[in-house]
């Protein structure tokens, strides 16, 4: 296989696929995730096709944007690889990655394991916070039409995964039900490192919110 063919083809068909995509999960997502994802990649020792192809692919057909369907981003992703002549232990091993990559919910189990899973999952987390994380939540949120914050709507960390992928609540919750969480999920050493600023951040962020929010702040 000529690796940097079949990298330079995928970049091409996620643009094409993602040109109209949500601000959150668009083509910039996909880039911002791949970059990062080589970047753990080099503290790992990692298979660097699977990492490249798990990354560019992850979010190829989200299931939040195709009626929850969970299926049709693995199966987009094999159509796609078979198409381009990619190994099947590497279609196997991609989307296997697309599968089990997302958070479900606080209670869920991750029963696929490997260590290009890891980096990738970790990649899509650290995109997940910090700065760029709450710019796509309250993104999705306005998508969603959903409020902001609402304090007689409290946070939910015993949701299941249905209920988790089903919520309407408003955008502030969800730092709470996901993207406070991540930085003690992550998998890999370099993934810690760069997440704790932008747990950090985030943090931060929530208490300007609330001195904004309850007007308790100093002109």
């Amino acid at each position: 296989m000529n690796k940097e063919l079949i990298i330079g083809q995928t970049v091409k068909y996620v643009k094409q696929t993602l040109a109209e995509a949500e601000g959150g999960h668009d083509w910039w997502h996909i880039h911002r995730v791949w970059k990062t994802a080589q970047l753990i990649a080099a503290s790992e020792k990692a298979d660097e096709l699977v990492v490249a192809l798990g990354a560019l692919l992850h979010d190829i057909a989200d299931s939040k944007f195709h009626n929850g369907d969970e299926t049709i981003g693995p199966r987009k992703a094999r159509e796609w690889l078979q198409s381009i002549n990619v190994e099947e232990a590497v279609i196997q091993h991609v989307e296997n990655i697309i599968t089990h990559i997302s958070f479900k919910g606080g209670n869920h189990q991750q029963p696929f394991r490997s260590v290009e899973l890891d980096i990738v999952q970790d990649a899509d987390r650290l995109d997940a916070i910090g700065a760029i994380g709450i710019a796509r939540a309250f993104n999705y949120g306005g998508f969603k039409n959903r409020a902001l914050y609402d304090p007689a709507i409290p946070a939910n960390l015993k949701m299941s995964k249905d209920e988790y992928k089903n919520s309407k609540a408003p955008t502030i919750n969800h730092f709470y039900e996901k993207l406070l969480l991540l930085k003690d999920r992550m998998n890999t050493e370099t993934g810690r490192k760069l997440a704790q600023q932008r747990h950090e951040f985030m943090e931060h962020y929530l208490k300007q919110f609330y001195a904004e929010w309850d007007s308790n702040f100093i002109v």
